[in-house]
């Protein structure tokens, strides 16, 4: 079992090592490594694998073969709660009924029997994260952008070193996007903790200086530096892709 980061300032390399995964009529394979304190952003034409794959290191699904490690450990078959790793979805999965303060403290104790200490760090995170003032708001008294907010503040506090976003900021503009990822790299800056990001926006991999993989089919196709794959002389396939998005690139 890997214990949860006390203090955030590091991250945890990720592996995945020949992992098989089914899906439908899809077989897919990942092989992958991502060094401690990276960012890395998944991009890919739609049901190429890119959430399957941020799942399979969440233990959201299991590998049918293969091994996925986190920091040096095999967690591939630990369940999610004991994985060192947070996610944020598009969806942010807030509770109406909850204020901000206890849409984040979830991320301390689900049943937000508090102790000093997590009302600190709560405190901390809705600083880090700009929503200070905010405090007793509910979320349908939130803009989208500060919604996200909320999400990253709660998988901040539960203080793991990976941290995971499933499209997490699809459905905002451009500018708000733009604004929510620049957020994310000041706190990756500050926590040293490792970012897997998967995305439909090539651009958002140049946004925030990062690893690229692409995947197709279910498999990594090209991988490397994100402003050597994203320029004119990358992979043929991955321009082709690039190509098809020009109003997102």
């Amino acid at each position: 079992m890997i214990a949860p980061s006390t203090d955030l300032r590091q991250g945890a390399s990720i592996r995945m090592d020949a992992v098989d995964f089914d899906f439908d009529d899809m077989a897919m394979h990942f092989d992958l490594s991502i060094e401690a304190s990276t960012t890395a952003t998944i991009i890919g034409p739609s049901g190429s694998g890119k959430s399957t794959l941020l799942n399979l290191i969440a233990g959201f699904e299991t590998a049918k073969a293969g091994r996925i490690l986190i920091d040096g450990v095999d967690v591939t078959t630990m369940p999610p709660a004991l994985r060192p790793v947070s996610m944020v979805f598009q969806d942010n999965n807030l509770f109406a009924h909850l204020d901000v303060a206890s849409n984040i403290g979830l991320g301390r104790s689900p049943n937000l029997k508090l102790t000093t200490a997590d009302r600190t760090a709560i405190g901390e995170a809705i600083r880090k994260v700009g929503l200070a003032g905010k405090e007793k708001r509910k979320p349908d008294a939130l803009s989208g952008g500060e919604r996200q907010r909320v999400a990253i503040a709660r998988a901040l506090v539960r203080n793991r070193p990976v941290l995971l976003l499933d499209e997490a900021f699809a459905s905002l503009g451009p500018a708000l996007r733009h604004e929510m990822l620049d957020l994310v790299g000041d706190l990756q800056r500050d926590t040293s903790m490792t970012v897997v990001m998967v995305t439909h926006h090539p651009d958002d991999a140049l946004r925030l200086p990062s690893l690229l993989f692409f995947l197709e089919n279910g498999r990594i196709t090209a991988s490397g530096p994100a402003e050597e794959l994203l320029s004119d002389s990358g992979p043929v396939l991955l321009r082709k892709y690039l190509g098809a998005k020009d109003s997102a690139f």
